[in-house]
């Protein structure tokens, strides 16, 4: 059975994972903003419910950033000052980008600095495995 600290694990895993995305496309020609909005917002979203993980605390599905920064200060749990106005990623979220005109005007750079901020809190709070005996 999977533990918290398997699930942040797995989570600041896959944060780690959009970062590298939405850095990996950010000066490719022909690749849009919500591309890199995309993976810049999954990344927050994911170190976000990895922290709140390692809490043990049940965190809601959803991809808006506003809403998740308030429920993680209900309970008790304070995001980085370095990811203030990180709402402003919400346009390039997932349930955003269906069916509606695609979202413009991403400060790309910004974008990546809110993404570093979300991972680098979260590996300060997210316990890392350990090391099996005699390894």
């Amino acid at each position: 059975m999977a533990t918290n600290g398997d699930l942040a694990r797995q989570l600041l895993g896959a944060a780690q994972e959009d970062e590298l995305a939405a850095k990996s496309v950010l000066r490719v020609e022909g690749i849009a903003d919500p591309i890199v909005g995309f993976h810049a917002q999954q990344a927050v979203e994911k170190a976000i419910k990895a922290v709140l993980a390692a809490k043990g605390t049940e965190f809601p599905f959803t991809h808006d950033l506003k809403q998740l920064r308030d429920f993680a200060k209900e309970s008790r749990i304070e995001l980085p000052s370095a990811l203030d106005d990180v709402e402003d990623l919400n346009p390039f979220a997932a349930a955003e980008r269906y069916g509606s005109q695609p979202p413009t005007g991403l400060d790309r750079e910004q974008a990546l600095k809110w993404a570093a901020a979300a991972i680098a809190w979260a590996q300060s709070i997210v316990p890392q495995p350990e090391a099996a005996p005699g390894v």
